[in-house]
């Protein structure tokens, strides 16, 4: 029987929240990170009044030396100014205004950095947004961050597709932060609703693969992108046999039975252990023999699939794919598309 629908968004934050990958450094390391850059900053103001020494006057009378230098550098560059060491000759002074003073005014910066970072934080995270909201097109859209999504984002890294080019939708802020560091843009909410879809930009989306955990889910997510976007190409798992139509009435142009599948795999390994042997080849990407759809070559337009130096599973024409043994296909022309098996080591173009 069908799973019956739930209203999912009553468990989770009506709010989305677009996360793009950058590089993340702890809070601890940040400090240490901060702490350093001071230090140098202090040590390079020491070195230089070391260097001009002969024109500051210590209160005490004493030669300005190492110490000297580096207790001044501290003073000064905190703002402090006891003023029982100055500056009295022309140089010195004239190395305080333009070499001291930057770097007194860095040392403070990074002494309120956080502080500044904090309170820039949204702007600049509102900022990046609105950027990759301008650039990006014909981009990919994974709803559901589970194994299966996982599993499908690695298939289209393997085989070329950009990271900044995969967007991630997940409940799961978890999983969005696992995505971000592999370099894929994150959204944080519920895949079936309209807004957060929209924060992934599924409007302009040339994909979409739908791998959540419910079946209620996947239909309600298909149904809200296909009214979203009308010309994306739905890709969506489901559990159960039975859903398999009713999601493809929601809008899914493939669906993929994810356990009846599975079940077939371990039986067909069981009764023929060397035909499942192969079955998992073509299943583990990049391990061994591949499924690649790729356009006729010149001399193979007007053959037969079966004479095609390369296996030959289907003809793609005209948006439909007829099987190789298929008496309708007749020979292969130029605007099909051949979907062939090949070695995982082979070279040549092809999408999967």
């Amino acid at each position: 029987m069908p799973v019956p629908f739930t209203d999912a968004s009553t468990a989770v934050r009506s709010r989305s929240q677009l996360r793009l990958p950058r590089r993340y450094r702890g809070p601890l390391r940040t400090i240490v990170w901060r702490l350093a850059l001071a230090l140098v900053i202090v040590l390079l103001a020491a070195v230089v009044v070391y260097l001009g020494r002969a024109g500051y006057h210590d209160s005490t009378g004493q030669p300005v030396g190492w110490l000297t230098s580096f207790y001044y550098s501290v003073v000064t560059l905190t703002t402090i100014g006891y003023g029982d060491v100055v500056p009295v000759s022309k140089t010195a002074r004239l190395v305080n205004t333009l070499v001291v003073t930057p770097l007194r005014l860095s040392f403070l910066l990074i002494l309120v950095g956080t502080t500044l970072r904090a309170l820039t934080e949204r702007t600049r995270a509102e900022w990046r947004e609105e950027k990759w909201r301008s650039k990006v097109r014909e981009h990919t859209v994974v709803v559901g961050y589970g194994t299966k999504g996982r599993s499908a984002v690695e298939t289209l890294l393997i085989h070329g597709c950009r990271p900044d080019h995969i967007v991630v939708v997940d409940t799961n802020g978890a999983a969005v932060d696992e995505a971000n560091r592999r370099g894929l843009v994150g959204v944080i909410g519920d895949g079936t609703r309209s807004d957060v879809l929209e924060r992934a930009g599924v409007s302009r989306a040339r994909h979409v693969l739908i791998a959540a955990k419910r079946d209620d889910t996947a239909v309600l997510t298909a149904l809200t992108v296909r009214r979203m976007n009308r010309d994306t190409a739905i890709t969506a798992s489901v559990r159960q046999v039975e859903n398999a139509p009713l999601l493809r009435d929601s809008g899914a142009d493939i669906v993929i039975t994810s356990s009846e599948a599975a079940g077939q795999l371990l039986g067909v390994a069981t009764i023929s252990p060397t035909v499942g042997e192969v079955m998992e080849d073509l299943l583990s990407d990049g391990l061994g023999l591949q499924v690649v759809e790729r356009s006729p070559e010149p001399a193979e337009v007007g053959l037969v699939p079966q004479q095609v130096g390369e296996s030959v599973l289907a003809v793609v024409r005209d948006g439909r794919s007829v099987r190789y043994d298929d008496p309708a296909i007749g020979g292969i022309q130029a605007s099909d598309q051949l979907v062939v098996v090949r070695s995982g080591t082979g070279t040549g173009t092809g999408r999967t």
